[in-house]
């Protein structure tokens, strides 16, 4: 598991004895942990490291345990916090609990009682995670129904937006073009308490160079030619809310610096102008570059890196995550062509499963538009895919015996389809208007798919459990 899916751990003691035996006791949890020796330390490094869980002294130096408890949960309500005491100090403890606090455990304490402790705490903070991520399968905020997929990859996508969406942290998003970096930033930002704050996104890749600064700092009356009034930049655009950087790799070097600046001071200073202007945003890049090669080779600042790198959200190539074809399929038919039911022909779905996909979601969504407005809007056939698409089917046709082709279109296909809506119908706890939203296909396509593949409302966990191999990656 990656660093970022792992439940964080931090803890808070002034005895660096206490720090390491709680730490080590979360690390063979499987935890990732940090330690500060002061409430005042941890409470500086929250935007860097955002906790799930926290152990904390009750006495510690200048700023006490139940003071971090309340500043705590008043910028993450949503992190556990458990109070360490001494035997002397349980009433003030059982006080912290009415504070938010999840439990407290007495000093000199044994490793198997902390153990459990922090094994009860993280099943709560997994629960609620996991609720939250069924719920915004549902989102309301239409722009977010894009991100469809019920496979193991893209499932750790959306767990991570869901620990992500509360937070100011600086987040980079790294994908191949067309995965859906912009999609998982909005998420990022609509769903979570940001919300109603401005979401703006800027493609680094498209802004002309001499217009770069101008455009995102902004300028002053007179600046340059042609500047007849002063301009707010997209920075000043985004304050409040969440500015998203699109393949920030593109920047030059000169901006690179500039921009490091904006996000040290938190300020910038428009074009033709002597005074700062604050801006307080979160900000969001993606790229689809390798920025450690980059900086290692001299071409991206390496502490613009730093900056920008404190979570990383990686984003799967569609070849990566093949089973979630189908679902984009019928998500992208429903878009086009609403109410219309149109079929896939297993020919062709075979054609789709088969190709590698460079152009990853975006080609997929634009090869359905093109067979939408050539084909009969009944069914997709192989005729309506594009050339590149059909002549690949037809070399991989060549290349396969008829009985090897009919193997795969009438059992592999069938067989990932059918497991695909068992996991997502266990996710959904049997609810079909969830998991028609959760698979992206309207509730009639779902219905004609339930009955199809013999589906009752409620499957089985043994037959879901039979099901997650072979819908997985």
């Amino acid at each position: 598991m990656s660093d970022e899916l792992k439940i964080r751990l931090l803890v808070v003691d002034d005895e660096q004895s206490i720090r390491r035996l709680c730490m080590t006791i979360g690390n063979t949890l499987g935890f990732a942990c940090s330690e500060a020796e002061s409430a005042e330390a941890a409470l500086a490094n929250l935007e860097a490291e955002t906790p799930d869980l926290v152990l904390t002294d009750l006495k510690l130096p200048n700023l006490s345990g139940v003071e971090f408890l309340r500043q705590m949960k008043a910028i993450l309500p949503r992190t556990e916090v458990a109070i360490m005491t001494g035997h002397g100090s349980i009433e003030s403890a059982v006080d912290a609990m009415k504070l938010g606090a999840y439990d407290y455990i007495e000093k000199p304490f044994r490793v198997e009682k902390m153990r459990l402790l922090l094994q009860r705490m993280a099943e709560k903070v997994r629960l609620i995670t996991e609720n939250q991520f069924l719920r915004e399968r549902v989102s309301t905020e239409e722009n977010l129904d894009g991100i469809v997929g019920a496979s193991a990859k893209i499932q750790d996508v959306l767990r991570m937006i869901s620990r992500l969406k509360d937070t100011r942290t600086p987040v980079l998003i790294v994908g191949e073009s067309g995965t859906g970096k912009e999609l998982v930033a909005r998420a990022i930002h609509f769903r979570g308490a940001m919300a109603q704050t401005p979401f703006v996104a800027v493609d680094c890749g498209s802004l002309v160079p001499t217009l770069m600064e101008s455009e995102l700092f902004g300028y002053e009356k007179g600046a340059f030619t042609g500047a007849v009034k002063s301009k707010h930049g997209l920075f000043q655009a985004a304050n409040g809310g969440t500015i998203f950087l699109d393949e920030i790799g593109e920047l030059p070097q000169e901006m690179q610096a500039k921009l490091l600046r904006v996000l040290q001071e938190k300020e910038v200073r428009p074009v033709g102008s002597n005074e700062r202007v604050t801006v307080d945003v979160r900000v969001i890049a993606a790229t689809n570059r390798d920025l450690e090669a980059a900086y290692r080779a001299g071409t991206f600042r390496k502490d613009l890196y730093f900056r920008l790198n404190v979570v990383t959200v990686h984003l799967p190539a569609l070849r990566e995550r093949r089973s979630d074809i189908p679902m984009l399929v019928h998500h992208f038919l429903d878009g086009y062509a609403p109410g219309e039911s149109i079929q896939v022909t297993p020919a062709t779905m075979k054609s789709l499963l088969q190709y590698d996909w460079p152009g990853n979601i975006r080609e997929l969504e634009n090869c359905i538009a093109r067979a939408v407005t050539l084909g009969d809007r009944r069914v997709v056939d192989v005729n309506d895919l594009p050339p590149t698409i059909r002549s690949e089917a037809g070399a991989g046709t060549a290349s396969s015996s008829p009985t090897e082709a009919g193997t795969f279109t009438t059992t592999a296909l069938a067989e990932m389809e059918r497991m695909t809506i068992l996991r997502v119908f266990e996710q959904a706890r049997g609810d079909k208007a969830l998991a028609g939203k959760m698979l992206g296909i309207s509730r009639a396509t779902l219905y004609r798919k339930l009955k199809r593949y013999n589906i009752t409302s409620k499957p089985s966990a043994t037959a879901v459990a039979a099901g997650t191999h072979t819908a997985s990656e």
